[in-house]
């Protein structure tokens, strides 16, 4: 079999070659490519694994090392790995218990195991017609497209780019499967407020503040199709804001609620989203409020900006506000999102139509392949990348 490289679409099985939004055409798939961002797996990980994050950027190992501090107080060890080691073995279960065969490759972005080794292994089992998940559940660069051009940038490296081929399953931030644990988180971590706070009335002394990554807001604004209109903040924050507002209609209880970002990395001159989490705690610390509930939306385990930057910089900062706060769980190895993840496959397997796929929110179901200009990198420009139509 020869990859479609003909079409609108690189890399691109025969149904989603010309590049439709919904691909509504079975796919034989032979093997799932899950891809994640990856982290060190021990102290002389640390720095190595911040060059590969910051390669191309110029940044002096003394600069990395004010960001490594927050591996090194984990003993070096980031959990994202062993949590994709556990996503990977709970979606071969869930397979298995469904009777669909289609073994699951793993590999990352920036430690490994690579990409490169990840399809490697999937052509030596004889896997050529690949339909990727990332552990990214929104649109933005990092999120999506560098994900599509990394599998673009294997292929050719491999020498693999004549025999075979990656699709990629849309972006789940509306899916059931991702939305029911932060449901159910909040209706828990509320719960848990009142428990630590007799008598507290939750639609006055209370808040709900959903967390994401921050992003440049030059990226944010390149986040998602242009025609769809979303403005300065782009598809990533839209996309955040209209799940938030679901989770919010089924379990907030008439709790106020905001958006706010967090692990901000970028020079202080570059415009980020805001406002950080930090600052938002000190804002309602100041307006007399009692309790926050802290839900990690933007996260789908709980790896290093959620165990850092929340548990323990956010935490610390409530504390020293005299604010009881709650951390939500992160969806993780949740039975709703794994068996939504195996979905999200079958979907493409099947040649689903769009009208007959779950979305929570009136911006889905998202596109089965990414539209032309959507996410551009304005540092690094378009390059080559799979799963989308090419700008």
């Amino acid at each position: 079999m020869t990859a479609v490289q003909v079409g609108a679409v690189l890399g691109a099985s025969e149904a989603a070659a010309a590049g439709p939004e919904h691909v509504a055409e079975p796919v034989a798939y032979d093997g799932i490519l899950l891809a994640s961002f990856g982290g060190p797996e021990g102290q002389d990980d640390v720095i190595p694994f911040l060059r590969n994050v910051t390669r191309g950027r110029g940044i002096p190992d003394e600069r990395l090392e004010e960001v490594a501090h927050h591996y090194r107080h984990f003993g070096g060890v980031s959990p994202i790995n062993a949590q994709n080691r556990a996503l990977k073995a709970a979606l071969e279960t869930e397979l298995a218990a469904r009777g669909v065969d289609l073994p699951v490759f793993w590999g990352n972005r920036n430690w490994g195991p690579f990409l490169d080794e990840a399809l490697r292994e999937a052509a030596a089992a004889g896997s050529r017609r690949l339909i990727a998940v990332a552990t990214s559940a929104y649109s933005s660069y990092s999120g999506c497209r560098q994900y599509r051009e990394d599998f673009a940038r294997e292929l050719d490296a491999t020498g693999l780019a004549d025999t075979m081929v990656i699709d990629k399953v849309r972006q789940y931030f509306d899916h059931p499967g991702f939305v029911a644990p932060f449901t159910r988180g909040v209706e828990e971590g509320l719960a848990e407020l009142e428990r630590r706070l007799p008598g507290i009335d939750l639609a006055t002394e209370a808040h709900v503040l959903f967390c994401t990554h921050s992003i440049p807001m030059g990226d944010a604004a390149r986040s998602g199709p242009a025609a769809r209109g979303f403005g300065e903040t782009g598809a990533y924050a839209a996309q955040h804001r209209a799940v938030a507002e679901v989770v919010m209609a089924r379990a907030g209880r008439g709790v106020p609620w905001d958006l706010v970002y967090q692990s901000r990395s970028g020079p202080p001159s570059q415009p980020w989203l805001e406002p950080d989490v930090n600052d938002a705690l000190a804002q309602l610390g100041a307006d007399g409020v009692r309790a926050v509930l802290l839900v990690p939306l933007g996260f789908v385990s709980d790896h290093m900006e959620v165990m850092w930057d929340l548990d323990e910089e956010a935490m610390e900062t409530a504390e020293g506000l005299g604010i009881t706060a709650v951390r939500t769980p992160t969806p993780g190895v949740d039975p709703a999102y794994v068996a939504g993840l195996v979905d999200l496959v079958l979907e493409r397997v099947h040649g689903t139509p769009a009208a007959d796929r779950p979305a929570e929110t009136p911006l889905g179901p998202w596109y089965d392949v990414c539209r032309p200009g959507c996410c551009e990198n304005a540092r690094l420009g378009f390059r080559p990348a799979v799963a989308g139509l090419q700008p």
